[in-house]
């Protein structure tokens, strides 16, 4: 059988059955869209079915060469993959040409997570006038007091009972369709507790969310960026802020401080804890500094 030359029948296909099967995230959705753009792109005129493991590797190369980075580019052929092996399971496919093929290895770059210091300097203020004021400061203590990811904060509603702040717990569904209960702490429900008085000031009538933007909908993950950007600016941070960092440091500082590293991946939803591992490399890099600074054999003379 013969696909479509422009493939488009069978990604939509491909991309409704990860939607309603594995309930994937929109902007998960999006990415594996953009890179199976990315093939048809460079098949041009050649059915899909015509694609052999050779030519695999010449398009990796190929993107690699148009300054793909090692990381983004195994997510490209993750995408791919995953796609002939749906097309080989579900229609009959014969092969699937990417079973072996994998992208140039990367360093894995460490989280970058604020200090204990910088965090509180971050959240500590005095200054909400404002309602958006206000929002701000009830978002940023979330993302880290609890190490939600910035698309589980603005999914939260206002009446759906996930935010219990009398219980000092929130439910967010991240990753893979998981559900994850996590802790509130008292410094997040303080200023949740305030913004919500003030939030009917910013939304509009029947809104749902519990964070509202500008003009009375549910915030945008930019949004929440860019404020958390300009409010680090306006506080002497000279690191570029960003909500993941929030959630970066969030790990790092319950990992120094309890050392439970089973806590903390049921904490953040990572599926294996391989994932939560890398911030023991932080909690090592703190210790480091510790001991350069004090041990009389490390300092230099």
């Amino acid at each position: 059988m013969r696909l479509r030359r422009d493939g488009a029948a069978v990604v939509h296909e491909y991309l409704d059955a990860l939607k309603h099967q594995r309930r994937l995230s929109p902007a998960t959705l999006g990415n594996y869209a953009r890179s199976l753009g990315l093939l048809f792109a460079l098949l041009k005129n050649q059915p899909l079915d015509a694609l052999d493991a050779t030519q695999v590797r010449r398009f990796a190369a190929t993107l690699h060469a148009q300054g793909l980075s090692p990381r983004t580019l195994a997510l490209v052929l993750s995408a791919w993959r995953g796609c002939f092996r749906w097309l080989v399971r579900h229609r009959g496919w014969r092969s699937n040409p990417l079973l072996g093929i994998r992208a140039p290895r990367a360093s894995r770059p460490l989280p970058r997570a604020l200090s204990v210091e910088a965090a509180q300097k971050l959240l500590d203020t005095d200054e909400n006038k404002s309602p958006s004021e206000i929002r701000d400061h009830a978002m940023f203590e979330l993302l880290y007091s609890s190490g939600l990811r910035v698309g589980e904060l603005v999914a939260l509603d206002v009446d759906d009972g996930r935010l219990d702040l009398r219980q000092g717990e929130v439910t967010v569904t991240g990753k893979g369709a998981k559900t994850r209960t996590v802790p509130v702490g008292e410094k997040a429900r303080e200023a949740l507790q305030t913004w919500i008085q003030e939030r009917e000031r910013l939304a509009l009538p029947g809104e749902r969310a519990l964070f509202v933007g500008a003009r009375g909908r549910r915030i945008s993950a930019g949004v929440v960026a860019a404020r958390l950007r300009a409010w680090a600016r306006r506080r002497g941070l000279a690191e570029h802020v960003h909500p993941h960092m929030l959630r970066h440091s969030f790990a790092s500082h319950l990992l120094q401080s309890s050392q439970d590293l089973r806590a903390v991946q049921e904490m953040l939803g990572h599926a294996s804890i391989s994932t939560t591992q890398v911030y023991t490399h932080l909690d090592f890099q703190a210790l480091a500094k510790v001991y350069d600074a004090a041990h009389p054999r490390a300092r230099k003379k």
